[in-house]
């Protein structure tokens, strides 16, 4: 398999069973919630993606609820109240490594 290809590119990771992708993902929702010490700011520093990211993708993916449903969905409970409890202020540092990290984010770039 080539490890260079963009996210879209078909590979067997398409033949995945949903049922099986689905509970993946739900244990992956589940440990970010309990691992709220994992920063947004952070995961978007080192990996280029965080919870509002898979917000993003479950409606993008057919989720029927707005931005802040999905967000919600996500980090289980409303945003504001994530924010205010869960969320720490950004750092210089984790602001300039997501700015770094995200440019690796498009295949233009590449």
């Amino acid at each position: 398999m080539d490890t260079n290809a963009t996210p879209d590119a078909a590979d067997d990771l398409d033949r995945l069973d949903d049922a099986v992708a689905a509970a993946a993902f739900r244990r992956l929702v589940r440990h970010l919630r309990h691992r709220h010490d994992a920063q947004n700011i952070e995961l978007m520093g080192l990996a280029g993606f965080c919870r509002n990211c898979l917000a993003d993708w479950i409606r993008d993916a057919g989720y029927p609820g707005d931005k802040a449903q999905a967000r919600e969905l996500i980090h289980g409970m409303p945003q504001d109240e994530w924010k205010a409890t869960r969320q720490q202020p950004a750092t210089q540092e984790q602001i300039e490594a997501m700015e770094k990290s995200l440019t690796r984010n498009r295949p233009d770039l590449r």
